[in-house]
């Protein structure tokens, strides 16, 4: 079932908000200062959550050792596709995962069967047009390869993208569903290779260009405002569409470790961690 990369996962035991080489959770620490957000306390309980590497892996390890001042261990997973993570929350196997948007998820839940939901937005990472065999958009000439996310949103976001840049256009009305069979107009008979989301970078050398989601672009060491050719401002429509979420199985959303997670991944310090660590590559949603 799994046709959006290799199934592939990743412990990470955060101790200090640092990944640690060890199988076992981060030790509880106390809740002395509980009263500084508004978290009810846990009693070592671990918090178990699928994520993609970067940067929700980073940004969960610094949120970790926040959390182990409110008696909350974080048990961090780290998957390589999009698949696995709702899955095994779908399963009971997870508490959560952070890796996905809201229309992402709610095209997996329609075509999956599952009850996944999001229980708050964290982030949002603007989507971008990276150089490939060329620098520019200028360069673009007939024929031109272009490589894109083939899942139904992200593929959506790339092509929206690209009308945005003039490179194509796409019926009337076009939405959150549109794919390469909803272009109306390809004037430089663009070839678009469809691949994995993970997969996308990895082809930078064998296409004009790529069109990264941005935790991706960060995995291949790129600067949205450095490297991209082309992105989404952030205060876009699309941009905060495609906010990050914590997505958890319909029922557990209101849990008492649930509620401490979100709290603290939407506090002052997590917001300073992401504007100092990612250059503009992810941005806190402020709500």
């Amino acid at each position: 079932m799994d046709t959006y990369g290799k199934d592939y996962e990743e412990t990470l035991v955060v101790e200090g908000g640092k990944v640690a080489g060890s199988t076992e959770t981060a030790a509880a620490g106390t809740a002395s200062d509980a009263a500084a957000l508004d978290i009810v306390p846990g009693n070592g309980e671990t918090i178990k959550i699928a994520a993609s590497p970067v940067p929700h892996a980073e940004i969960l390890a610094k949120a970790a050792d926040i959390l182990k001042d409110y008696g909350y261990n974080l048990d961090i997973v780290e998957f390589e596709d999009y698949v696995q993570p709702n899955l095994v929350v779908e399963s009971g196997e997870f508490d959560a995962n952070y890796m996905e948007h809201v229309p992402y998820l709610n095209s997996f839940n329609e075509e999956q069967g599952t009850h996944i939901v999001d229980a708050g937005d964290i982030h949002y990472e603007p989507f971008g047009i990276y150089p490939g065999k060329k620098k520019s958009l200028d360069e673009v000439a007939d024929g031109d390869k272009i490589a894109i996310p083939n899942d139904t949103t992200n593929e959506a976001r790339a092509l929206l993208l690209l009308q945005d840049n003039g490179l194509l256009k796409l019926k009337d009305g076009a939405d959150l569903k549109v794919t390469v069979n909803d272009i109306v107009e390809n004037p430089y008979n663009i070839e678009f290779v469809e691949l994995e989301a993970a997969q996308v970078a990895r082809v930078v050398n064998e296409v004009s260009y790529v069109v990264l989601n941005g935790n991706y672009a960060l995995e291949a060491g790129y600067s949205v405002g450095k490297d991209s050719i082309a992105y989404e401002s952030s205060d876009s429509v699309a941009a905060k569409t495609y906010v990050n979420i914590i997505g958890v199985l319909d029922g557990n959303e209101n849990s008492d470790k649930i509620k401490a997670l979100v709290t603290v991944l939407r506090s002052a310090d997590i917001k300073k961690f992401i504007e100092d660590t990612y250059d503009g590559a992810v941005i806190f949603f402020e709500s």
